[in-house]
């Protein structure tokens, strides 16, 4: 007889037959009685694989009461956003000490004395390229002192005050620098244009050897500013027959909008003991 040609209900009559002989053998003898056993064992296993799941939790929640599991982990992301802030206060502390260690560096070549000081404002004119610092009479600065960046020369002393100073810089109109060509040593002056990080270079004659890209550095005459500071790298050259000089337009290479201190530098002949003979408006 063919299995798969018996029906569904032939099959579960057959099946209950099975089942119903089998449980009278059990019951009037001990033939199944190693097959019992055998399963029982099995079952054993089935029973810890399924029992497994209840058995985890129920350590994690011996382990961690009641919810004390979901305050931990909140707990935990709460100490990471603490700890976040505070890395970015440290790479903000570290990128300070790197910009404060190049503007150290920059008056290696100076005499040992030197000051820092802090910006605190710009000044009120816009036509006037002036900026106030936190550092004045009493700590020894005088009219006239160079102020550089870390990148080059910001300006010098124009007005004293008592804890304040004003510093005139480069960039402004009035103001002129003697400085010379770093790549051949040819010796010129600059002026202030009125706009910001732009200077100019007004004598310079038509066959002068000037370059776009030069970097114009302090010479050092006129004795207040040292040699060797950068102060400006020339961006255009116009050479006009009508005129005696070349129109000459140069960029600062420290540029203001990005300074947040200055170091005022001592001249080797300046004494330390000067002072002017009355304040200014620096102060108010």
């Amino acid at each position: 007889m063919n299995y798969r040609r018996v029906s569904p209900l032939s099959r579960f009559f057959l099946l209950l037959v099975f089942s119903v002989v089998l449980i009278s053998i059990d019951h009037q003898s001990g033939l199944l009685h190693p097959v019992r056993a055998a399963a029982s064992v099995i079952n054993i296993a089935f029973e810890s694989v399924i029992r497994l799941p209840g058995s985890i939790f129920s350590f994690l929640q011996s382990y961690y009461p009641d919810n004390s599991l979901h305050q931990r982990f909140i707990e935990l992301q709460r100490n990471q956003a603490v700890l976040e802030t505070r890395l970015q206060r440290y790479e903000a502390l570290e990128k300070e000490n790197q910009r404060l260690s190049q503007l150290l560096s920059a008056s290696k070549n100076t005499s040992d004395r030197m000051l820092l000081a802090e910006i605190i404002k710009f000044g009120p004119e816009p036509f006037n390229h002036k900026i106030v610092i936190n550092r004045g009479i009493e700590a020894g600065v005088y009219l006239g002192q160079p102020a550089i960046a870390p990148n080059g020369v910001l300006g010098q002393v124009s007005e004293l005050g008592l804890h304040r100073s004003v510093v005139t810089l480069i960039t402004d109109s009035s103001h002129g620098l003697a400085v010379q060509i770093q790549r051949n040593g040819l010796q010129t002056i600059i002026q202030g244009t009125g706009k910001s990080d732009q200077v100019r270079v007004p004598f310079l004659a038509s066959k002068s050897d000037i370059r776009q890209g030069d970097l114009l550095v302090t010479s050092g005459i006129g004795g207040r500013f040292p040699v060797g500071y950068k102060v400006a790298e020339v961006t255009d050259i116009v050479e006009d027959a009508s005129e005696a000089f070349l129109i000459i337009t140069a960029h600062t290479t420290a540029k203001t909008g990005f300074v947040k201190e200055v170091l005022l530098l001592w001249n080797d002949h300046q004494s330390e003991s000067f002072r002017p003979p009355h304040f200014s408006s620096a102060d108010e």
